[in-house]
Order: structure tokens, then C-alpha cells, then sequence
């Protein structure tokens, strides 16, 4: 009989104690980490959790941490729907680089790389303190990424400028379009006043 296929989906409150126990048994912390449960996917079969992952987002960072599974002949199929999710979760939310310090041979076939000091430069604040090696994988080259937004933003600055000046221009030549008007009627009531007097002055 073969097995049932893995169902990978987040994690609930209900999948505590299951993950309490695959915490405990890869010898993380699990207090820490159950306040980061939101953080975690699972691996389900036949209604009970054999693998887990957690994925944080830092800005366009992406860390995958603290993976843990019961069974670990089921690792690699689990990580297979694992790296499909996490691939759809990087692309939803703008993640331009993975990192992790997950030392499975799996993930280094699936293109992630030890960080050199170079590319650690970009490794987020908020994980600097985690010790351990790094691997990375780009999913997006941020520098054209960075450089193709600073000249969209370029050039909608330019245009925002050019409809600026319009609108200023136009509001110009509205004023001086009223000046003009009530000069003219003013030069007309003027004109119109000493025509009356004029007239007066004659006895018409």
C-alpha cells in the first residue's frame, strides 16, 4: 500500500505539541520558537505533522531556519514541497535573496551557497547576531532590480515636475487672462465716468 502524498500547508495553534516535540527532538528551542509560529510551514500526513520549516521576511530578505522533522525519511520529499512553497511565498511578498544556515546537501542542489564576506554585507541587521555559517541564494540580481526602480522613480519625478510647471504656466496665464479682464473694465468704467461728466459739464 503505498503511502499518502505530504499536504504542506502553515502552521496553526492546533500543531503545537507536534511541533513541540520535533523542536525538542533536533534540540532547538522550542519556547523560543513557539512564538514564532507563524513563521512556520508544515509537512502533514494522514493528519499528523512529520516536518516543519519556518520562513522569515525581513524587508527583501528571506530566512528559511529551524527545520525539524519526525520522520526523516520523509526529509526530502517534505523539502521538495517546501522549497515550492517558500518559492511562492519569496516571489508574493518582493524577497530578493534566501539565506540560511540549514547545512542539508539538499538545499546546497537547489543553488544555495556559502555567503562570503561580500555578499554577508547584505545579510540583514536583525540576523547578525545568529551564529553559524551562512548560505544565500539570489532569486532576483538586486542591483538592476535597484537601478530599474531608481529610474522609474527618475523619470516619474520628471514627469511630475513637467505637470507641475504646466499646472503653474496654466495658472499664470489664467491670472493674467483676469487681470487683463477686470483692467479693461476698469479702463472702460473710467472711460464710462468721464463720458458722464463730460456730458454733464455740457448740460446734454
Amino acid at each position: 500500500m503505498h503511502p499518502s502524498p505530504l499536504r504542506i500547508r502553515r502552521a496553526t495553534v492546533d500543531d503545537l505539541a507536534a511541533l513541540r516535540a520535533i523542536w525538542l527532538s533536533m534540540r532547538l528551542d522550542a519556547d523560543a520558537l513557539e512564538s514564532r509560529l507563524t513563521e512556520f510551514q508544515v509537512a502533514e500526513r494522514d493528519g499528523e505533522v512529520v516536518g516543519a520549516v519556518a520562513f522569515q521576511i525581513v524587508r527583501t530578505a528571506g530566512l528559511m531556519h529551524s527545520e525539524g522533522f519526525s520522520d526523516f525519511a520523509v526529509a526530502d520529499e517534505a523539502r521538495k514541497l517546501f522549497w515550492e512553497r517558500l518559492q511562492n511565498l519569496a516571489a508574493n511578498h518582493g524577497v530578493f535573496r534566501l539565506w540560511t544556515q540549514e547545512t542539508s546537501p539538499f538545499w546546497l542542489r537547489w543553488g544555495f551557497q556559502p555567503a562570503g564576506a561580500e555578499v554577508l554585507e547584505r545579510l540583514p541587521e536583525e540576523w547578525k547576531q545568529l551564529e553559524g555559517a551562512w548560505f544565500t541564494l539570489e532569486l532576483k540580481n538586486e542591483a538592476l532590480v535597484t537601478a530599474a526602480l531608481e529610474k522609474q522613480y527618475g523619470e516619474f519625478s520628471a514627469a511630475e515636475k513637467r505637470q507641475s510647471a504646466a499646472t503653474v504656466a496654466r495658472g499664470k496665464t489664467f491670472s493674467n487672462l483676469i487681470a487683463a479682464f477686470f483692467f479693461i473694465i476698469g479702463f472702460a468704467a473710467i472711460g464710462f465716468a468721464v463720458w458722464l461728466y463730460l456730458r454733464k459739464k455740457s448740460g446734454h
